[in-house]
């Protein structure tokens, strides 16, 4: 009865997963803010967030311009606010995301704002309150499904 009890406990306290037990690999000699690799223990709870687009920032624009939706930084710091918003829901942070993909857009005849991505970015990742970086991927698409989108971006997050 005894080894049963302790071996019930052991089992359940091997289902948690300590944040500390997420390793992320940042890049030598690099102080860019993401991760070269996050490494994940087996027993952890994986949470695929889908693509997050930017909100309506100026209702007198036409939705299908970029007016509507601001410029690069704009709507990066609109995407990350909600895919927060989705993880606070679902008891997460961003300091739990592991993994993003974000599709941007330069419109005809620009240079892509990869700037203005990562003025937003940075206001999300690798700050003093929230110093876990993912591992990132960053597309230049041709577009989006909405005219006026420049940003969608989806995240990868573990249940600590």
């Amino acid at each position: 009865m005894r080894t049963a009890l302790v071996v019930a406990i052991s089992a359940s306290l091997s289902l948690a997963v300590p944040a500390q037990d997420v390793v992320r690999h940042s890049t030598p000699g690099s102080d860019f803010p993401i991760a070269r690799a996050v490494e994940v223990p087996a027993n952890a709870t994986t949470v695929y967030l889908s693509g997050a687009v930017p909100s309506v920032v100026d209702t007198t624009a036409d939705r299908a311009t970029f007016a509507a939706y601001g410029d690069m930084e704009t709507q990066t710091v609109s995407v990350l606010t909600s895919i927060e918003k989705t993880l606070a829901d679902l008891d997460l942070t961003m300091g739990d995301v592991i993994k993003m993909q974000a599709f941007l857009v330069a419109p005809d005849g620009e240079q892509l704002d990869f700037e203005g991505f990562m003025k937003g970015y940075t206001q999300f990742f690798g700050t003093a309150e929230q110093p876990n970086l993912p591992s990132r991927s960053v597309m230049t698409v041709a577009g989006l499904v909405s005219p006026g989108w420049l940003v969608e971006i989806e995240v990868t997050a573990v249940r600590p």
